[in-house]
């Protein structure tokens, strides 16, 4: 992806992170540059989704480790909701199989909370820019699952998964999906479990984040 223009305003940021300690430090960090701006907080993944719909940021920083779940798998759902938002997610501690599955799922970095803050920051100018932010010690397997020698996500879809898909992603369910496809429900369910399986999604919002991002549905 190619770097965004430099922002004529701050950079819009959302912080979540449930330890409030943590997240003061955080916000007061980022607010004292005059080029970053934290505009929401929240503490769990549903709050996060609520309050970025409500405050539009450019970059949301997601702890990894909320209440109410994984911070990695909210990554889809932040990009349904807002496509052109940044995901960098902070994590006490990783590995290069997460911060992979960061990338997957359309993450834009990942960034340990052992760095100190003015690396935090950095990883939030850099990624608001376009860029992806993770550390040398993971990215080797980030770029192997990006651009090594597994096929990108939808290579392998045939012609009805696609038509599938692209129901899919008007909001139709199996149902109406199997209906315009002209086939039997269970070959309906049947379509859309190996769209889900060839994108490597969890939910059918999932795959059609995945799809958008990977250009499947232009």
């Amino acid at each position: 992806m190619p770097p965004r223009p430099p922002h004529s305003r701050p950079v819009r940021i959302q912080v979540v992170e449930d330890h409030d300690m943590v997240a003061e430090a955080i916000c007061l960090a980022l607010d004292r540059s005059p080029d970053l701006q934290v505009v929401g907080r929240a503490a769990s993944l549903a709050a996060a989704l609520a309050e970025a719909k409500r405050c539009e940021p450019d970059v949301v920083l997601m702890d990894r480790r909320l209440p109410d779940g994984d911070g990695i798998d909210a990554i889809a759902d932040l990009l349904a909701l807002l496509p052109d938002v940044r995901v960098l997610i902070l994590a006490a501690e990783g590995s290069g199989s997460v911060a992979a599955r960061v990338a997957e799922t359309g993450g834009a970095g990942l960034i340990l909370k052992a760095s100190g803050l003015r690396e935090l920051e950095d990883a939030v100018r850099r990624v608001a820019a376009g860029e992806v932010v993770f550390s040398q010690d993971f990215l080797g397997d980030v770029l192997e699952r990006l651009t090594g020698r597994a096929p990108a996500p939808g290579a392998n879809l045939t012609p009805r998964e696609r038509e599938a898909l692209h129901l899919l992603a008007e909001g139709r369910n199996t149902a109406e999906i199997s209906e315009l496809l002209g086939v039997a429900l269970n070959t309906g369910r049947n379509h859309v479990q190996r769209v889900l399986e060839k994108l490597g999604a969890r939910s059918q919002l999932e795959a059609v984040a995945i799809a958008r991002r990977e250009g499947l549905l232009t």
